[in-house]
């Protein structure tokens, strides 16, 4: 098997509240470039869409732009900026730090798919 797909002609964009994110499906990856402006919170800006307190998506990501603090249900608390790999799993809040767009780059089928969505 053998696909291509460029991100200048994504398969979807998904806008929410102080943010969007634009994504390609394929086979098995579905890759999406999210970018979240300053003042996007998790909590404020996408649970009225998904409908759960906290997210409940698995995340594989990479940092290109920008900072973002991530505090897990259990108490556990980090922060990435550019050039970090992050692994997330479901149940976690994550906003904005600073007046910077946070670009990250998601490498997750059920994340490209279901993020934002009801």
């Amino acid at each position: 098997m053998l696909e291509v797909k460029t991100l200048d002609k994504p398969d979807e964009r998904r806008d929410f509240p102080r943010g969007h994110m634009e994504a390609v499906h394929m086979t098995d990856l579905d890759f999406a470039v999210a970018t979240f402006e300053p003042g996007w919170r998790w909590t404020e800006s996408v649970a009225p869409i998904a409908g759960t307190a906290t997210c409940q998506m698995h995340h594989n990501g990479y940092v290109l732009q920008g900072r973002m603090r991530i505090r897990m249900d259990d108490g556990g608390e980090t922060e990435v900026g550019p050039g970090d790999v992050y692994v997330v799993s479901p149940g976690h809040d994550a906003w904005v730090v600073g007046d910077e767009p946070t670009v990250v780059y998601d490498f997750q089928g059920q994340t490209a798919r279901e993020f934002a969505k009801k």
